[in-house]
This record gives C-alpha cells, structure tokens and sequence, in this order.
C-alpha cells in the first residue's frame, strides 16, 4: 500500500469520525432533558469525535505532504 493510499483511507475514516460527531450533536439538540440542556454523554462523545477526525486528518496531510527531491 503506498502512502497516497493510506492517506485517502485516513480521509474517509476522518469523514466517518465527523458524521458521527455530527449524529451525536443531533442526537443531544433531540433528546434535551427535562431543565433543556442536552445530554452531556452525548456532547462528550462528539467532542471526542471531533478530536480524533482532527488528528486523523492531521496524520493524512503528513502522508499527503510531497517531499522536495534533492
């Protein structure tokens, strides 16, 4: 597999992490409790996401990155 490749399958996973994320903050505007703030579990867990399709499409641009030739 050559890194090209690798850093497309990253993209798609960081795509995947931000839908999720995405569903959770639907999730939380959905399911406000009873005093209306939404479900801190589920802002939690989007955070979470967030942060990692971050660092997943951090480490896809460091593959990306086209080295100069010498």
């Amino acid at each position: 597999m050559s890194l090209e490749e690798l850093a497309e399958r990253l993209s798609a996973i960081a795509e995947e992490l931000g839908d999720l994320a995405l569903d959770r903050l639907r999730q939380a505007s959905d399911e406000v409790n009873t005093d209306g703030a939404p479900d801190p579990a589920l802002l939690a867990e989007e955070r979470r996401f967030t942060r990692a399709r971050r660092a997943v499409e951090k480490a896809a641009v460091l593959l990306e990155e086209r080295r100069p030739v010498d």
